[in-house]
């Protein structure tokens, strides 16, 4: 049986709030079936009974590899594990998903991308806003503002609980602006589709519960060739502010568009994870002035309200995993964007580290 027919036997490793909604996708999505789920701790045991149970677990990738013989590896686990699984993952002939960033390194992700290449396998990075309409949408109607562009974007998470247990085990190896700003970074290279070439970033450690090399609040602003310019900042934290956590503007000569989130602006939201994939809202405000200078259309609303919610932009990924695999759709672009997006989100590191501008060309 071909890979156009088959099922996709895949090995789950990771089972935190990604891996889960990953599994769950793959648990209901026809073409899909899991063959074992991997991770250190107890979360395997709570996936498997959400999933009904009756999945083989695992402790140990490399022995879950040597029983399963999957087809595909699903890797949702911290960044700093991400290389090492998946070029294991490759060397055993298995096709990729892999939670971005696709490694805390560029040289790590270079490596990756090579063996993917070299295997003749798909390798798919999970970001998940190229899959969400409203965000298509967007960079969509960024194409109309004229250039060059101004991006302004923010996600800030005053978080507690488990995700500030997340995040703290997130920035042993990674700062926000890393993790986090690879999505807004490839969405600012894909409405600008221009050269970045100068990159200048600040951050602050403001807790002694992080390495003490790292931060845990940044800001990145990025110069790109065509004369667009933007920023995103980034805090994890019970310390930070949710009076401006979710800012997603995009202003041109003609005008600007607004990602409105009223609900999920809301107080007590910025770290739930359902909420960061919320739109609710597009405002599109058109610049044109009559001569007494007032506007000539007032701002249009595009409401957003039925748009798809985390776990269904999780099956939208993974449908497109297995539309790649099943249709052998040509990823290079796809793979040398999320390349391209950590090299930027590490040039934005390395002047925070520096105290430099850092340039790109």
């Amino acid at each position: 049986m071909s890979e156009k027919t088959k099922n996709i036997r895949v090995l789950v490793v990771g089972c935190g709030n990604m891996g889960t909604s990953h599994a769950t996708a793959y648990h209901y999505l026809d073409g899909f079936e899991i063959c074992g789920i991997v991770s250190t701790g107890k979360s395997k045991e709570i996936l498997n009974e959400k999933l009904g149970g009756g999945y083989s677990l695992f402790s140990d990738f490399d022995e879950a590899l040597r029983s399963t013989q999957p087809d595909a590896v699903c890797i949702s686990t911290y960044p700093d594990t991400h290389e090492s699984l998946a070029l294991k993952a490759l060397e055993n002939n298995c096709h990729v998903f892999i939670e971005k960033p696709l490694a805390d390194t560029v040289a790590g992700a270079e490596r990756v991308a090579a063996a993917a290449a070299k295997a003749g396998k798909k390798l798919v990075v999970g970001y998940i806003l190229r899959h969400h309409p409203s965000w298509i949408k967007f960079v969509e109607l960024a194409g109309e503002l004229g250039k060059p562009l101004v991006m302004r974007m923010n996600l800030n998470q005053q978080s507690h609980g488990n995700m500030w247990t997340v995040h703290r085990n997130l920035m042993k190896s990674l700062s926000p602006i890393v993790d986090c700003g690879v999505h807004y970074i490839d969405v600012m290279c894909q409405m600008t589709r221009s050269k970045p070439i100068q990159v200048s970033a600040i951050g602050a450690r403001l807790t002694e519960e992080i390495p003490a090399g790292n931060y845990n609040y940044g800001q990145l602003q990025i110069r790109f060739e065509d004369g667009s310019v933007g920023w995103y900042e980034a805090g994890w934290g019970p310390m930070m502010s949710e009076t401006a956590f979710f800012v997603k503007d995009v202003i041109g000569p003609k005008g600007a568009v607004s990602i409105v989130a009223k609900d999920a602006g809301g107080t007590g939201k910025s770290d739930s994870v359902e909420d960061h994939t919320k739109t609710e809202w597009l405002r599109y405000h058109r610049a044109a002035i009559n001569q007494q200078s007032e506007f000539l259309q007032e701002d249009t609303w595009i409401s957003m309200e039925d748009e798809p919610d985390h776990q269904e932009l999780c099956n939208r990924e993974q449908s497109y995993f297995l539309k790649a695999i099943r249709e052998n759709i040509d990823l290079t672009d796809h793979i040398a964007d999320a390349v391209n997006s950590l090299r930027i989100a590490f040039a934005c590191d390395e002047s925070v580290r520096t105290g430099q501008i850092v340039s790109l060309t």
